[in-house]
């Protein structure tokens, strides 16, 4: 019987594709450019499915199922793509539809916090626990979470938008909701530079850095630039602020920390963690992990993969 799943992830940057099997080992992984309307995007992303098929030395037969994801808002019930902001253009796109007649095989749709989430709680740092928050820190801030096991949804399948937890409610305005002192907007990898930027020091060493990221900001923070400090040292007291409402509310086992941002390891991760264990409310304060991803730059296939494995699970 056929188990493997062909794994699509859709960014607004790049494209990933794999073939995974039912123990989330990627059997192939790749990546390519986002291009720019939604025929060219398709038509990209089915072209790098069957190529990731083809490297994992398979051909479509095997394929049991397609799982996608992708960022919102989107209608996982339907599997349509409804306003993606990544996505300039694209409207009410059914991309399960599309993608089950380019493959021959059924196709599921989530948001792509959601199926990192669940990668990581079926695959990674979460295996073997009940409770997980993921959170992935990239150009902008997405999430998922599992209660009791579950993959929490909401009401119209949009929720666990954790970017959007409030820091700073007088604070700076968020690129993705509009709305002001955002977690987004403190520890995406797009509001560290920017913040960086906005009030660069001429003495610090990110001055001599032509159009500097936030990786180049943690860098020079871990060398002793004191202005690329103070900018970190924001960030993980932005993160740790809003991990710790979310622990006070949701008390999980695991906080699960995903996405570029968060090459920078420790020097992220240890800050933020120190900041919920002294500030969340006991027990859960202390009793939740806080860690990074355990299936790094495949969360997003593997999560897609996850998508394709629930439907099958579903549907037997």
């Amino acid at each position: 019987m056929n188990s493997a799943v062909l794994a699509l992830d859709i960014g607004g940057t790049k494209l990933a594709a794999g073939l995974v099997d039912p123990d989330g080992r990627a059997r192939s992984f790749l990546v390519a450019p986002t291009p720019v309307g939604v025929s060219a995007v398709l038509e990209a992303l089915f072209a790098l499915g069957r190529k990731a098929v083809a490297d994992a030395g398979a051909d479509l037969a095997d394929v049991a199922a397609v799982g996608i994801g992708c960022g919102g808002p989107l209608d996982a019930e339907r599997g349509v793509l409804l306003a993606p902001p990544h996505l300039p253009g694209w409207r009410d796109v059914p991309v399960t539809r599309l993608a089950a007649r380019a493959f021959g095989a059924p196709a599921a749709l989530d948001n792509d916090g959601t199926a990192a989430a669940e990668a990581e709680f079926r695959f990674g740092a979460g295996a073997g626990s009940r409770h997980l928050v993921y959170l992935t820190l990239s150009t902008g801030v997405g999430g998922g979470v599992v209660l009791d096991g579950r993959v929490y949804r909401g009401t119209t399948g949009n929720g666990a938008e954790l970017g959007h937890v409030v820091v700073d409610r007088r604070g700076r305005v968020c690129r993705g909701c509009g709305g002001r002192g955002c977690l987004e907007a403190y520890v995406s990898g797009t509001s560290i530079a920017e913040r960086a930027a906005e009030e660069l020091d001429p003495a610090s060493s990110l001055a001599t850095v032509d159009s500097f990221t936030a990786a180049d900001v943690a860098e020079h923070a871990a060398a002793g630039d004191a202005f690329a400090a103070g900018v970190w040292r924001e960030t993980t007291s932005a993160l740790g602020s809003g991990l710790t409402s979310i622990v006070n509310v949701l008390e999980p086992e695991v906080v699960v920390l995903g996405g570029g941002v968060t090459r920078a390891g420790e020097a992220l991760v240890a800050p933020a963690r120190e900041v919920v264990r002294t500030t969340a409310m006991t027990p859960g304060g202390r009793a939740v992990r806080v860690e990074r991803a355990a299936l790094g730059d495949r969360v997003g296939v593997v999560g897609a993969a996850a998508v394709g494995m629930r439907l099958l699970e579903e549907t037997r």
